[in-house]
């Protein structure tokens, strides 16, 4: 247990430089996003995710962004919610200082639809492979490291088959909040971002585009879902992962949900 204050640092994006970032389901999405940017201020990222494939193609994508040494991005392949094939994954990894969860999917229904069976595919991958990271890498987290999470606004502002995918967000923030208790001795810092509408494959995928993800069609369909928010568009997924950085950076926040959703929760 550390009997020190938290470490003092810049609170930019920059003192990223050096660390290593554990990605757990960096292979698309905001996760993806992170990883550009991360490498953009000079961390090294560890990218963790089940697909190989994907895997392979989210690692080329970093690396072309960022050029640099070739172990500034790695990859593992697990299942962010599997303890052991994490601490597997992981184990190689000489240091570990940050660690960001944006693993899972969500599962919409309404209630006479959706069993017990179904709705756990939300909390399994979601809750359980926040808190399984968090298991995996505490022991391992410096002094002022920390691990962050990613919930989304169907908490604030449910909709009509959004309850399970709501309470299963709301699960990873009690999360938050409890373990930022847990491990403040540790001074490791634990915090959320939840997130508004954001144009990811998963989004494209809920508005019914399948595989065909890149299409017209999903594009105008992503253009239509940001006309009625407040600032006119979904957000990007760098725009949210940016939040992510900032939440690593900054040496006194823990046990925050940072909102990024363009006002989306405010009609």
């Amino acid at each position: 247990m550390s009997r020190s204050p938290v470490p003092v640092s810049t609170p930019l994006p920059h003192a990223l430089a050096g660390r290593t970032i554990v990605l757990a389901g960096g292979s698309s999405g905001i996760g993806l996003a992170a990883g550009l940017l991360l490498r953009a201020v000079g961390a090294r990222v560890i990218v963790v995710a089940r697909d190989e494939m994907r895997l392979a193609a989210a690692a080329a994508a970093i690396r072309a962004a960022a050029p640099g040494p070739d172990d500034g991005v790695l990859t593992r392949v697990a299942d962010a919610g599997d303890e052991e094939a994490m601490r597997l994954a992981l184990a190689p990894i000489d240091s570990i200082d940050h660690v960001l969860v944006t693993a899972g999917t969500l599962v919409m229904g309404p209630l006479a639809q959706m069993d017990r069976k179904q709705g756990a595919v939300v909390v399994d991958s979601r809750l359980w492979a926040a808190y399984t990271a968090a298991r995996v890498t505490e022991s391992r987290l410096p002094a002022g490291g920390s691990l962050t999470f990613l919930s989304g606004d169907f908490i604030q502002r449910p909709q009509p088959g959004s309850a399970l995918a709501a309470a299963g967000l709301g699960a990873i923030e009690a999360l938050t909040r409890g373990l930022a208790v847990e491990l403040a001795p540790q001074r490791i810092r634990v915090n959320t971002v939840r997130a508004g509408g954001t144009d990811t494959p998963l989004t494209r995928s809920f508005l019914g585009h399948g595989t065909d993800l890149d299409s017209e069609a999903a594009d105008s369909a992503i253009v239509a879902a940001g006309t009625a928010t407040p600032l006119g568009r979904l957000a990007g997924s760098q725009e949210v992962a940016a939040a992510a950085l900032f939440l690593m950076a900054n040496p006194y926040v823990t046990g925050s949900v940072l909102v990024v959703d363009g006002g989306q929760t405010l009609g």
